[in-house]
């Protein structure tokens, strides 16, 4: 089996992402692993969460104080890769980044779970914690403050965009001749390529 044919990498990408998230053997198929940059030049990097994508780029969402934001506003280029093991294949993006609109993060925080809400409020993400109480008083805080009616937004939560720029799809296959093929974005469109393995 090879990868299959396809003009864009964002349709290849969809039917892999669709087979991934069909997959009894993957327990989160939107997990990916986020590198960044600090300000030294060293790598850093994380799991988070794919909440969407479409051809302007994927998108995650976090803590606007956390490590991660200063790294991407610092130096606003990332790096992706999703492995989905039990299929044998890896997804590897790089590009640019971006903020996603406010009314656009205002949609997706409206889709979280209650709770899920209430914990982007209590926590103070990454910074060092006194203690699992002061946690627990946090999130108490944040439950009696919004008792009643919706959650809102936290202005210090919302989401990035990477726009890609390269996106290779990786297959496996016997005695490590894996698959390999890497599109490349040009002026106009993406240029398609295989690579050994």
């Amino acid at each position: 089996m090879a990868i299959q044919d396809e003009e864009s990498p964002f349709n290849l990408f969809d039917y892999w992402y669709t087979e991934a998230a069909q997959c009894d053997g993957i327990e989160d198929h939107t997990a990916m692993t986020l590198a960044t940059t600090d300000e030294q030049g060293a790598p850093d990097a994380r799991q988070v969460l794919l909440k969407g994508f479409d051809d302007s780029g994927f998108v995650f969402y976090t803590n606007l104080t956390s490590p991660k934001t200063a790294q991407l506003t610092y130096m606003p280029r990332a790096a992706l890769c999703f492995y989905w093991m039990p299929l044998g294949k890896q997804v590897r993006i790089r590009g640019a980044v971006e903020k996603t609109s406010d009314a656009e993060a205002d949609d997706y925080f409206a889709t979280r779970p209650r709770q899920s809400r209430l914990g982007a409020w209590a926590s103070k993400q990454s910074q060092p914690l006194e203690s699992p109480m002061a946690l627990e008083k946090r999130i108490a805080a944040s439950v009696t403050r919004y008792l009643f009616g919706p959650v809102p937004r936290p202005e210090f939560w919302s989401g990035f965009r990477v726009i890609p720029e390269e996106i290779e799809f990786w297959l496996k296959q016997p005695y490590r001749l894996h698959d390999r093929v890497l599109y490349t974005k040009t002026d106009t469109d993406w240029l398609r390529k295989r690579l050994y393995p």
